[in-house]
């Protein structure tokens, strides 16, 4: 198969400061962690010829992807003012298969020859903003549009009461149990214990977790992720440039974008998964590679529920198996079958939208993971994405 995915490779990251309480702007955060990532790739700003973020400068939405205050950050256009650059592509845009468009954006801009090296980035400041506003999700003067109309007048107002509807549906249908999402939460944080610039770092019993405040049942406080201020980039460039390169480069083995489903948030045809499962079927369509041979997984996990729909989606087990194969932790452990969010992931390393959870698996691909570093990793998987958007990509460490 000739995949554009092989003309490319993730040449440089960089991440601001992650948490709760930053002393720092969005706009200081992203040009610290772009200048970091141009710098980890041994690039100049002036080398950089395009610029892609999600969601863009947006303050509503119209269509799916819901937009709330903090959640965009600086546009490409105020970035690439900030930092001088001449692009020849840039873009930035909600209405795409989730948070890792903008990475599959870049690549098919480098492999079609239209730049030769791509800044992507992700930035949020949900963590002050939403201290000091109560604006409602995409609600303004002229009243609630969009997806969110059909949502918010019944309560709906946002991802755990969509999400929760989604755990009860496959709880009902396959028996999971809360147990088997805390243990998504609980391994996520024995993980951030292990990774400093985790926001959430004190210990998370079992006791702890269904004693916690429920938030839209059956999604508790622990099943849902954290919001922080932070940035993560990275550079796209062309794979020509690997030997060039001061760092180890990353190498998409495959892209997974599809969405075969009805493009709706509470409308969805079974409502026991998501848009994840169309995503990781294309995927793996466009790879030798199997579930099997990844070695570290970093999947999305905004609530523990929609890492059981990404487990199942992409294959590392069967459709209503996720709860089951999480159980207990063993096997989503650091030295188990399949080590999960090594990070700590968005439930206790922060909501970075999945730029987190790329970052980590290109530490852990490089060995510079640290005491987390999982032995021997070559292949990792990751995912980003709810509902109708879902995107997943599946790196290498060489060539």
């Amino acid at each position: 198969m000739n995949k554009f995915e092989d003309a490319c490779i993730i040449s440089g990251i960089g991440q601001s400061e992650v948490g709760r309480r930053v002393e720092k702007g969005v706009m200081a955060l992203t040009l610290d962690a772009a200048l970091e990532a141009i710098g980890d790739a041994g690039l100049k700003p002036a080398d950089i010829d395009g610029v892609i973020s999600w969601p863009g400068a947006v303050s509503r939405a119209d269509g799916l992807a819901p937009s709330s205050p903090g959640s965009s950050g600086p546009g490409p256009h105020a970035v690439i003012d900030a930092l001088r650059l001449n692009p020849t592509w840039y873009y930035g845009g909600p209405e795409t298969p989730g948070m890792f468009a903008a990475v599959i954006h870049a690549c098919m801009a480098v492999a079609t020859g239209v730049c030769e090296h791509v800044l992507v980035y992700r930035a949020l400041n949900e963590a002050t903003v939403w201290r000091t506003v109560t604006e409602r999700v995409n609600s303004d003067a002229g009243g609630v549009t969009g997806a969110m109309q059909w949502m918010l007048p019944f309560g709906a107002f946002s991802g755990p009461n969509w999400m929760g509807l989604y755990a009860t549906r496959h709880m009902y249908e396959y028996g999971t149990t809360r147990e088997q999402l805390a243990a998504i939460a609980l391994n996520a944080r024995r993980n951030a214990q292990r990774n400093p610039k985790a926001v959430l770092q004190g210990d998370l019993t079992m006791d702890d977790y269904l004693s916690s405040k429920m938030i839209s049942d059956p999604l508790c406080l622990f099943d849902c992720d954290i919001a922080v201020d932070g940035v993560t980039a990275l550079i796209v460039s062309k794979a020509e440039h690997a030997a060039d390169m001061p760092n180890q480069p990353i190498h998409f083995e495959a892209v997974g974008s599809a969405l075969s489903g009805r493009a709706s948030w509470d409308q969805w045809e079974d409502m026991t998964q998501t848009a994840a499962a169309s995503a990781g079927a294309h995927m793996w369509s466009r790879t030798d590679l199997k579930p099997a041979d990844v070695d570290v997984a970093n999947l999305y996990d905004g609530f523990t529920v929609l890492t059981l729909f990404w487990l199942e989606g992409m294959g590392f087990c069967a459709k209503g198996e996720g709860g089951p194969f999480v159980e207990g932790g063993s096997r989503i452990a650091l030295d188990g079958e399949l080590p999960l969010a090594t990070s700590g992931g968005q439930l206790s390393a922060g909501r970075l939208h999945g730029f987190g959870h790329l970052y980590e698996a290109c530490l852990q691909l490089r060995g510079q993971a640290d005491e987390r570093q999982v032995e021997g990793a070559k292949v990792a998987a990751v995912s980003a994405g709810a509902g109708p958007l879902a995107s997943c990509l599946l790196l290498r460490s060489a060539a």
